[in-house]
């Protein structure tokens, strides 16, 4: 693909996150498509596009605000800002995120986002996320909470 075509993939994955449509997001990825951020990391084929569903399902209140998109011959990048209520804790986060995607046969590959995991934390965790946020055992227990939630989401679809 081209450099058009991998920006205009990019631009169709955030644009389905923006209207909330988790099938949509899940339709730019290939079968074995990978995606990894500080919270779901490592994730695999189906996991994937069930990630952006059960977000997207739940997401009441999500704005969405894609800052820049870029491609090449690759793939391509988007620098994005979610705004939103975390349901664990019902506190509101804004959360600035970099994505980097490679695009192999006109779908999604794989995708690494980033975000400062204790500027996260620190808006949905509130004064816990303050005081550990930085921690490795903070993240553990987000990324296992996360990952339930994942596994559960599955088996509830299957």
């Amino acid at each position: 693909m081209d450099a058009t075509e991998n920006r205009k993939l990019v631009e169709r994955l955030y644009q389905a996150f923006a209207r909330k449509d988790g099938d949509g997001m899940a339709a730019c990825y290939g079968p074995d498509a990978t995606f990894t951020d500080p919270v779901f990391p490592d994730l695999v084929g189906p996991e994937v596009g069930a990630m952006w569903r059960m977000l997207c399902a739940r997401a009441t209140d999500l704005e969405l605000t894609v800052e820049d998109i870029g491609a090449d011959l690759l793939g391509g990048r988007a620098r994005w800002v979610a705004r939103y209520t975390f349901s664990a804790t019902g506190r509101r986060v804004t959360n600035a995120v970099t994505s980097v995607i490679t695009v192999r046969d006109g779908v999604i590959a794989a995708q690494t986002d980033q975000f400062d995991f204790w500027r996260w934390s620190r808006q949905a965790l509130g004064p816990a996320g303050w005081l550990l946020g930085w921690t490795p055992m903070i993240r553990r227990k987000v990324r296992a909470q996360a990952r339930a939630n994942l596994d559960s989401f599955l088996a509830g679809r299957a």
